[in-house]
């Protein structure tokens, strides 16, 4: 029986759907985390009678007998809509105001690699870099007697020393945006690597044009809307459980089916 195969793919499919809103949720506190969504297909259909199968030389059926074998993920698209802000007024937390735009760090073998979390810090010699010590590209050193780190809308890092009443600007932030941004790969620790997908980053300074301005003291939370995460879990639970209960009734067919031999 057909049945039993079609719901399976369709408890397969709604298992799938569970994992990418549990990946969601357990995000949901994530700085700069973009959710998810699983997005299906139908499967190919058995044409038993194909539409306009002819009946007579002058007369065709209008409609045919189709089907349909399940359905299929077809990829699980990353949604990159802005998240919530939170004021933390640390001068080294920044805000990118605006969606699908990224900074730029360089791991430890040298490539360059973009997230949205801009949680930064000092490094002992001074160094702008992430929570996993990456180095902001292009690459920040403050001066280890400032006293004060200014970083306006256009992404100028101006930094006041002591003894000093002018700020004196000792590196500038860069941006990266991309024609395809759900085509990134993710690494995990809320970094993502350019593929032939989301072709190559467009690169450019905050507050120019095409790109956002930075926001100081503040950092980007999760996406993740936990009330809309929650329904969705509920919608794929019922799912899920529907396709069992499919392939229970065709069991039970089959059974009845197998007793008429008897």
């Amino acid at each position: 029986m057909q049945s039993l195969y079609t719901a399976a793919t369709g408890m397969q499919a709604q298992s799938l759907n569970i994992d990418t809103i549990s990946n969601n949720l357990a995000n949901v506190s994530t700085n700069g985390f973009k959710k998810q969504r699983v997005d299906f297909q139908d499967l190919l259909y058995l044409n038993l009678k194909p539409a306009g199968t002819p009946t007579s030389p002058e007369t065709r059926v209008p409609v045919g007998i189709q089907i349909g074998e399940g359905v299929k993920p077809v990829d699980t698209k990353r949604i990159f809509t802005q998240g919530s802000i939170r004021n933390t007024n640390n001068p080294l937390d920044l805000l990118i105001e605006g969606d699908d735009t990224f900074f730029k760090v360089v791991r430890p073998d040298g490539e360059i690699v973009y997230t949205r979390d801009g949680n930064f810090t000092r490094d002992a010699n001074g160094n702008m870099v992430n929570s996993d010590g990456f180095f902001m590209d292009p690459p920040v050193q403050i001066p280890v007697d400032a006293s004060l780190v200014q970083i306006p809308l256009d992404g100028r890092i101006m930094v006041q020393v002591n003894g000093s009443n002018t700020p004196a600007q000792v590196g500038q932030l860069e941006l990266a945006r991309f024609v395809n941004p759900a085509g990134l790969e993710a690494l995990g620790h809320n970094n993502f690597r350019a593929t032939v997908a989301s072709g190559d980053p467009i690169e450019g300074l905050p507050g120019s044009v095409g790109f956002p301005a930075i926001q100081q003291g503040s950092i980007e939370l999760s996406n993740v809307d936990v009330v809309d995460e929650m329904v969705n879990l509920i919608v794929a639970q019922r799912s899920y459980e529907i396709n069992s209960k499919a392939v229970t009734t065709a069991d039970q067919m089959l059974q009845t089916a197998a007793t008429l031999i008897r």
